[in-house]
């Protein structure tokens, strides 16, 4: 059986030398799928996505990209090799406009943006109607698309998000979702943590519930969804 497109197999570790986060944890997605990884707060969702990318030391287990192991490498060269991290705060140039945030997300390209910049404006229509304005006046919604586009700027195989509706409407969560599950089907790879589980669940199509750092049932989004431990355990019955 072919291993998944991204795999973070068995993880064992945390930050610098402090004491393991995560215990033998596996996280993986397809290519052009949506893998969601939920649990309580302090599960290691977060933790478990940043040793994918590289943020943290793995002392056991491997992260392989496309069959050839990248546990080694820095975030910046696993950007290369085309995945995207999108980080919960912090995640734009505030004192610039929208259309320069999209401008720094294409830094490690060397060909003509502007194709990928129509890409950008055609997914989220509200960033080009605001390209000359600074990130920083636009509301939360607004932000975190051009958190995203800028991720997208990169043409990556993965795209990776931490939390993307953290702290918007139910209304602006929902057109997120809908975003993201369009980019998926352009074949790029979604790795994501939610707290909206059930919401998040609902557009997966695999999940992962941690507990401590721990697997505790890893299936598809609906299986899970389904699954009368789970929703009595993490989605409030």
């Amino acid at each position: 059986m072919a291993e998944p497109f991204l795999i973070g197999d068995a993880m064992s570790g945390g930050y610098g030398s402090g004491p393991d986060i995560l215990h033998e944890c596996t996280i993986a997605v397809e290519k052009g799928q949506i893998a969601v990884i939920v649990g309580p707060n302090g599960a290691g969702k977060s933790t478990a996505m940043k040793a994918v990318f590289g943020m943290l030391n793995v002392r056991q287990g491997a992260v392989r990209l496309d069959g050839e192991d990248i546990t080694g490498l820095s975030p910046q060269a696993r950007v290369a090799k085309g995945m995207a991290f999108v980080p919960q705060t912090s995640n734009i140039f505030t004192s610039m406009t929208v259309e320069e945030n999209l401008e720094m997300g294409a830094f490690l390209r060397r060909d003509d943006i502007a194709v990928t910049m129509e890409q950008v404006y055609e997914l989220f229509p509200i960033l080009r109607e605001k390209r000359r304005q600074m990130a920083g006046e636009l509301s939360g919604g607004q932000r975190q698309q051009v958190a995203v586009g800028r991720a997208l700027m990169t043409e990556p195989q993965v795209l990776m998000l931490d939390e993307p509706t953290a702290g918007v409407s139910p209304i602006v969560m929902d057109e997120l979702f809908d975003r993201i599950i369009e980019v998926a089907r352009t074949g790029i790879s979604i790795l994501m943590v939610e707290q909206n589980a059930r919401q998040a669940l609902a557009i997966a199509d695999k999940g992962y519930v941690l507990v401590q750092g721990r697997n505790r049932y890893t299936d598809t989004g609906e299986a899970l969804l389904n699954d009368p431990d789970v929703r009595r355990s993490f989605l409030g019955g």
